[in-house]
């Protein structure tokens, strides 16, 4: 399937089950709205899912996106590239901290090579390689061709329908990949049309110093490509990265296949943008869940148009603050569930507040 018969073939989720959702709720004995985004987020489900009788989200995946960066060869990162490929064996063997946090919530971490820079090594790893080494050095030309980013927006699709197939209920995106905040941020600034200045945070810990030369690099890498803010997938080959381009079309698979999809903080958030921006029914299965400290965190999610329940400072990434709101939708699921109504507790209903 190309990807234009993908974006053709996603339909907008279920209006008429989120709205039985929602009059399920407030049936429910508790005050109106008073579980708030969570009630939302779970009417939301209700659309994708096309019915207001919800199933538990499990099985769930965490899908981990890892590629590197030739941009990193322009010092944007405290880290060298060879962490890349050592994380995404670690994913393998369940050892990072975000692993360990799926392992407390019930989540399988499924790690993808879309480009490291060196083969990797585990049994949990699936190669879907498209560049080996990762993207090209976007400070000096395109990252990736149009044909290398749309393959990777595929991979990511196509894994979204195995994973459905193979009965997952919740997707959660994730990645790793040395210099991927410097993608993210030039996708930013050109997506949501602000300065790069504004949009460039310390990543995994930059002195000033090196702040200001990532900030330099992405100007750079956008006045020598000159990708085009009304293209995405221009956008996305010239100056992006092969582990947004996975998030992305993990982003569209889920709208394809009617699977939810949880985003992480800022860089998933950016992929999730791409994907919105190539075809706009996709936000409706698309949920997020925390708000990243990089300092355009809480305006590409505003261009989403979401809320995220957790605002807690996290900027792990790896797909930790999504793991960190399935507990939330895995209570929220288990009060709509299975709560009485407002007649069963012989309590007279709340009345809406005008």
């Amino acid at each position: 399937m190309t990807l234009e018969q993908v974006i053709s073939h996603i339909r907008p989720a279920d209006r008429a089950a989120v709205e039985r959702c929602r009059v399920r709720w407030d049936s429910i004995a508790h005050p109106l709205g008073s579980l708030g985004l969570l009630e939302s987020q779970t009417a939301q489900l209700a659309g994708i899912f096309r019915t207001d009788d919800l199933p538990e989200l499990k099985p769930r995946k965490l899908v981990a996106m890892c590629a590197d960066n030739g941009v990193v060869a322009q010092g944007v990162s405290q880290s060298p590239q060879e962490i890349t490929a050592v994380v995404t064996e670690n994913f393998s063997r369940g050892t990072t901290c975000m692993c360990r946090m799926a392992q407390q919530t019930d989540i399988e971490v499924i790690p993808v090579d879309l480009g490291v820079c060196r083969p990797c090594v585990g049994d949990k790893i699936l190669d879907r390689c498209i560049i080996r080494g990762g993207t090209r050095d976007m400070s000096l030309g395109p990252a990736m061709t149009r044909e290398e980013a749309e393959r990777a927006v595929l991979a990511g699709v196509e894994l979204a329908g195995e994973l459905k197939a193979a009965g997952c209920r919740l997707l959660l995106t994730g990645e790793m990949g040395i210099g991927n905040t410097t993608t993210s941020s030039a996708l930013a600034s050109l997506l949501l049309n602000r300065d790069v200045e504004s949009v460039t945070g310390r990543g995994a810990g930059l002195t000033s110093a090196g702040l200001e030369r990532k900030i330099s690099v992405i100007k750079q890498a956008i006045r020598i490509n000159r990708p085009d803010p009304a293209d995405p997938l221009d956008c996305l080959a010239k100056v992006g990265g092969l582990d947004i381009a996975g998030m992305a079309g993990l982003c569209l698979g889920g709208a394809l296949y009617g699977v939810p999809v949880l985003l992480d903080g800022f860089i998933s958030c950016v992929a999730a943008l791409v994907a919105v921006r190539l075809c706009p029914d996709a936000n409706d299965y698309l949920l997020a869940t925390h708000v990243s400290a990089e300092p355009a965190g809480h305006w590409v999610l505003e261009a989403l148009g979401k809320q995220a329940p957790i605002h807690a400072g996290m900027r792990l990434g790896e797909g930790s603050g999504a793991v960190c709101a399935v507990p939330l939708l895995d209570l929220a699921l288990a009060v709509y569930r299975t709560s009485g109504s407002f007649l069963d507790a012989a309590i007279d209903p709340y009345q809406p507040l005008k």
